[in-house]
């Protein structure tokens, strides 16, 4: 009798499971061919007739177009149907977000450039487990309601292009978010205060928001924030002051209705000997500046003349010196005059290799050329120097406080000199005083990598096959130093997208190589999380790792067009959206787009984290990372030729 008792129960389990399995699967399916009526206006043909969407098949086990689902659970994940011409048609959020099976799977729904109305967007936040949202290209119009803000699970949202106005919710309480894309709108308001330190993309151009762009927001370009007439702060030129100034003397400006005739008269007076007052200050304020610059620029020419004195007292005594038997020194000008123990006050100009340069530079010519600052970093900054004697452009990096004597730096530069690869950008000349030191190179009119991968979000074109030259060039590059300059001890220690420059066949140059010592990258170590070791004597080869991760990085910008930014670890983000077997989300959209093969860009893609392994062990050296990346490189250059010599036959 139990055993019947048993059996009976079990069946009945079973077959309660089973019932409503097979009601999920239907609930699903309905859900799925109303909401497709709905963005469709029913007429589901639009997605052909093998899309598989009809009332006789499901959604998981038919593979219906754009629905993605869970292999083991067979719950459907992602819903994906992007640039569709749905002009008429409608998204309503409670036909999704209101189906119990649905809401509990769903993570990643897209419906880019669709041209959908929308409805009921105060439902949104019921999928709750929504980690992708996007919905730029469409017709939307009208607030974002607050449930936006209580997508908690939100990694991504696109609601760009559309017609969106009204304040934006409080999304800075989406602490997992890290890409915002809500550019081409009518929003207003102020930027909510996000944390821009996770933020991979973030874009709000064209859009009519006010206010100060709140802290950190300036770690993207202006391309993001332009086009905002009442916004105001880094990185845009326009002061917060200013602008508050000016909306304040409009509303002085306007006048009252009610004022009468002689009223209007006394205020005119009023305000036009105000405005004699407010220039004749502003004169006497501009006439005060003038008189300083002038003696500022007095007190500097007085200080140029004394430095070019002590200077020609030095080239004197040193060849005075040479005429007496002295060795002659393998730099082509005068010998800087210091000794080991640096105590010297100012040196004079050496010029290294440089048949244009040795025509008659002197350090008087630095100092008197009119100068650009081109940026400022943590070890110095750059200055664009347009000399006329000779006649060439310079870029000239200023070095504070590097601790490293005279004499040192002096066989360091003549070290670097001699050694030369046609992508390292030798140097034309250094200065060397106890207070800073002068590093000088030929301009690079292609400017740097940075800003080859910044113009790729304002629509710059960067193919593929340049992007994978660049990677090879930089990789031989440096294969080719270290090895020059292992028992030197001198790697590049500072290598990033910004000192990558562009010659003038858009070859790939490094820049200021080995102007950090041990000490310096000894300290630098203690303050990034991926270095975990201090240097010492005994693993001191582990300095040229760092190149290798540093590499590392510039492939993954390479391949993402991102950009590693102050605060924003790009190789974290990679490795944690690999570990979620997201690997397409990566790359670059623009080369999916352009065909580039994605074999190729994964196989890149595995070079590079290979690079950015946080043990410094187990990262490969630069020549099996020179290897590796040359050969993806020559695969990509045979299937061009492949794919030419067919289209030639056809």
């Amino acid at each position: 009798m139990n055993r019947v008792f048993t059996f009976a129960l079990v069946f009945i389990s079973f077959f309660f499971i089973f019932d409503t399995t097979v009601c999920d699967e239907t609930v699903t399916r309905d859900a799925l061919l109303k909401f497709l009526a709905e963005v469709s206006n029913n007429n589901s043909t639009i997605l052909g007739t093998n899309s598989g969407w009809n009332s006789t098949s499901d959604p998981c086990k038919d593979n219906w177009l754009g629905v993605t689902c869970n292999a083991k659970t067979l719950s459907v994940e992602k819903i994906i149907l992007d640039g569709y011409d749905f002009s008429s048609g409608t998204f309503d959020a409670t036909t999704i977000c209101n189906v119990e099976p649905i809401v509990h799977t769903l993570f990643f729904l897209s419906l880019k450039n669709d041209l959908l109305q929308g409805k009921n967007f105060d439902s949104i936040d019921k999928c709750k487990h929504l980690t992708h949202l996007v919905l730029g290209g469409n017709q939307f119009s009208g607030s974002i309601p607050q449930s936006f803000s209580r997508l908690n699970n939100l990694k991504r949202l696109d609601i760009s292009n559309n017609r969106l106005s009204g304040v934006l919710p409080d999304l800075s309480r989406i602490s997992g978010l890290i890409e915002f894309e809500a550019q081409n709108n009518q929003l207003s308001g102020e930027i909510p205060e996000f944390d821009f330190s996770n933020f991979v993309a973030f874009n709000v151009s064209f859009n009519n928001f006010s206010g100060s762009i709140p802290p950190e927001g300036d770690s993207f370009p202006v391309s993001s924030y332009m086009e905002n007439p009442l916004l105001c702060g880094s990185p845009l030129a326009r002061k917060c002051s200013s602008l508050s100034e000016d909306s304040e003397s409009a509303d002085h400006d306007k006048p009252k209705s009610s004022l009468s005739r002689d009223e209007i008269l006394m205020f005119s007076g009023y305000f036009l000997i105000g405005l004699a007052l407010v220039l004749l200050i502003l004169l006497c304020v501009y006439r005060k500046r003038k008189q300083k610059q002038q003696k500022k620029k007095e007190s500097r020419i007085e200080a140029m003349k004394k430095v070019a004195a002590v200077d020609h007292d030095s080239i004197t005594t040193s060849m005075d010196q040479s005429k007496k038997g002295a060795s002659n020194s393998d730099v082509s000008s005068a010998v800087i005059s210091s000794d080991d123990s640096n105590t010297a006050v100012s040196q004079s100009l050496v010029v290294l290799t440089s048949p244009e340069a040795n025509n008659g530079l002197r350090f008087e010519d630095l100092l008197k050329a009119p100068a650009e600052l081109l940026g400022r970093g943590k070890h110095g900054s750059m200055y664009k120097v347009m000399c006329d004697n000779p006649k060439m452009t310079l870029a000239v990096k200023r070095i504070k406080d590097w601790s490293i004597t005279g004499s040192e730096f002096k066989k360091r530069m003549q070290k670097l000199d001699k050694i030369r690869h046609p992508n390292v950008l030798p140097a034309v000349a250094f200065y060397s005083s106890r207070q800073e030191k002068l590093l000088v190179y030929e301009y690079q009119d292609n400017g740097s990598l940075l800003l080859l991968l910044q113009g790729i979000q304002t629509g710059q074109r960067f193919h593929w096959n340049s992007r994978l030259s660049i990677a090879a060039g930089i990789a031989d590059a440096l294969a080719f130093m270290h090895q020059e300059l292992q028992h030197d001890r001198i790697a590049h220690g500072s290598l990033k997208s910004s000192n990558i420059f562009l010659n003038n066949n858009m070859e790939p140059v490094i820049g200021e190589y080995g102007l950090m010592s041990i000490a310096e990258i000894n300290t630098t170590t203690a303050s990034n999380s991926h270095y975990v070791f201090p240097i010492t004597d005994e693993n001191v080869g582990a300095i040229f790792k760092e190149d290798v991760y540093a590499f590392g990085v510039i492939l993954l910008e390479l391949l993402t067009g991102k950009v590693q930014n102050n605060g924003i670890e790009l190789a974290s983000w990679v490795v944690s959206v690999l570990r979620e077997e997201w690997t397409v989300e990566v790359f670059d959209r623009t080369l999916i787009q352009e065909g580039a093969s994605e074999e190729r860009m994964v196989n890149l893609l595995q070079v590079a984290v290979k690079c950015v392994n946080h043990s410094h062990e187990a990262r490969p050296s630069i020549n099996q990372v020179a290897l590796m990346v040359a050969t993806i490189r020559d695969e990509d250059d045979r299937s061009i030729d492949v794919s030419a010599s067919t289209s030639t036959i056809i």
